[in-house]
Formats: C-alpha cells, structure tokens, sequence
C-alpha cells in the first residue's frame, strides 16, 4: 500500500507543484509521457489503450480528489490532542479509500485487459514515476521515461 500510496502523491505533486518556469512542467506532456510508456511497457494494442486509458484516468481524477483531502488535513496540525486523533483518523480513512479506489478500477481493468497485461501497466507506472521523480528538479532530465 505504501507503494501505491509513493506512486499517487508523486504524480499529484508534479500536477500540482508550480515551477519557477511555467513552461518547466506540462500536466499534459506528464500525462502523455506516462500514457506511451505504460502502452509500451505493457505492450497494449490500440483497441486496449482505446478501452483502457479512459478508466485509468477516471481513476487517476478520483485519486486526486481523496489525495486533495489529504492535503488539506496536513496543512495544520490541529491545536489539542482529541484534533490530532480525529485528523490521524481521517487520514487513515482516506488512505484506504485511496486503496479502495485502486481496488475497484483493478477489477475493471481485468474486464477490458488481460491479468499479465494489467500486471504489466501495474509496474510500468510504478517505474514511469519513480524515474520522473528520480529525475525532478534537473533543468534538463535525461531520464525521464518516452516514447522511443
């Protein structure tokens, strides 16, 4: 879970982080890059990525909002202890609610892709971000995953 958990804030942080120079980062090229290279990685067809990619990113988009929450709740660590016990609380609750979201689009990816195919696009996006993070912050990435 700690994996899933690595791989969905980083790529909420570099969709969210504002660079010195706004040209830096593109939400777009991020997400296009990361679309090539799981279609490669995991070898997906056409007709998969055509059927694939809309759960993926509905998926990603309701990621975002729990992780938003996540955000939100760690901004101030609250005054008493009964608050730091109750925001602890929710923050758990949103973890697995992040857990339950990537469990349920799993299932719906079996229906559309292939288990060692799922498997594939499981790992590839793991290697995608911990490459893009690896690589964050140099001017020029020489690592960053792309389409070849």
């Amino acid at each position: 879970m700690k994996k899933i958990l690595t791989i969905v804030v980083i790529l909420l942080s570099a969709l969210t982080i504002k660079a010195d120079n706004p040209q830096q980062f593109s939400p777009e090229k991020f997400q296009a890059d990361l679309e090539q290279f799981i279609t490669k990685e995991a070898n997906l067809t056409a007709e998969e990525s055509n059927k694939f990619f809309p759960l993926y990113r509905e998926m990603q988009q309701k990621q975002r909002a729990v992780f938003k929450q996540m955000k939100e709740l760690g901004i101030n660590k609250p005054a008493d202890e009964a608050a730091c016990k109750k925001a602890i609380e929710k923050r758990d609750e949103l973890e697995l609610e992040q857990k339950r979201i990537q469990q349920s689009y799993h299932k719906q990816f079996l229906n559309v892709l292939p288990a060692s195919k799922v498997y594939d696009v499981i790992k590839a996006e793991y290697h995608f971000h911990r490459k893009a993070f690896k690589n964050w912050g140099h001017k020029n990435p020489k690592n960053l995953p792309h389409k070849n």
